[in-house]
């Protein structure tokens, strides 16, 4: 792979410091930085390599912001983190037997019920116990770790799924929801840095510069959850979900 161009490496860190922004709030980064690594002439593993070895850091910066604002729930944290380490390991094996495109139409399916609910069903309000709020703990973990799984083997949306699930599942406001999702959105970004690493499939000459910029798109979007709440975060998550059911749709009939 040649060097690229030093204005096509800047254009990637723009799009990386956008990704951290929206991922931070939303989830959804990479339907930004993937095609932008793609449009570079990255071959695809050495694109879905690279853009997790930048995304990473987004993810952590997001992760820091918010536990510093004191959103982060600590105890799920100790759960949340390795339930989705080990998920997005697991999930990464699998890929290895299945084929990943018989995903696509479950989750286009999915993403396209929430984007539904998002738009006619109000937020449940602070403290309203539903089904999963009697067991925090024990809904966390599965969510963690099987969301953690989807992350390692597909992986669109993973952020934006963890949001929604301690929306619905939880009782959570969307701001401590996003908070709390970004502890598994790290943990399974690391796992699978580490087997990019392990197999090569990181170009860090170019992963190192975008990921300072997706580091600082992910405080910048922490901090704009944080003072904006709900009413940043919601519209934000609608739009990302709604371009990832874009995305999954045009893959699929593309084939």
């Amino acid at each position: 792979m040649p060097e690229l161009a030093p204005l096509d490496l800047a254009l990637l860190c723009l799009a990386a410091f956008g990704a951290g922004v929206v991922d931070a709030i939303a989830g959804g980064g990479g339907l930004v930085t993937l095609p932008a690594l793609l449009s570079v002439g990255l071959p695809p593993h050495l694109a879905l390599g690279t853009n997790k070895g930048q995304s990473v850091f987004g993810s952590g910066a997001a992760l820091v912001a918010f536990a510093r604002a004191k959103l982060v729930d600590g105890r799920r944290a100790k759960v949340a983190f390795p339930l989705g380490f080990l998920g997005s390991l697991a999930g990464a094996v699998l890929v290895l037997l299945v084929e990943p495109t018989v995903l696509r139409p479950v989750v286009l399916t999915l993403l396209c019920a929430v984007a539904v609910l998002l738009t006619f069903r109000p937020t449940p309000k602070p403290g309203t116990r539903l089904a999963g709020a009697a067991h925090p703990l024990l809904v966390g973990g599965a969510l963690a770790l099987g969301i953690g799984a989807y992350d390692g083997f597909f992986g669109p949306g993973t952020g934006t799924l963890l949001l929604l699930g301690g929306v619905w599942l939880l009782g959570q406001t969307m701001t401590h929801a996003s908070a709390d999702a970004k502890v598994v959105n790290f943990a399974s970004n690391l796992a699978a840095v580490v087997i990019f690493s392990w197999n090569g499939a990181i170009l860090w000459t170019i992963a190192a510069p975008m990921a300072v910029a997706q580091f600082a798109g992910g405080v910048l979007g922490a901090r704009l959850a944080v003072r904006g709440g709900d009413r940043v975060v919601r519209p934000i998550v609608l739009v990302v979900v709604l371009a990832l059911v874009v995305r999954l749709a045009w893959d699929t009939w593309r084939g």
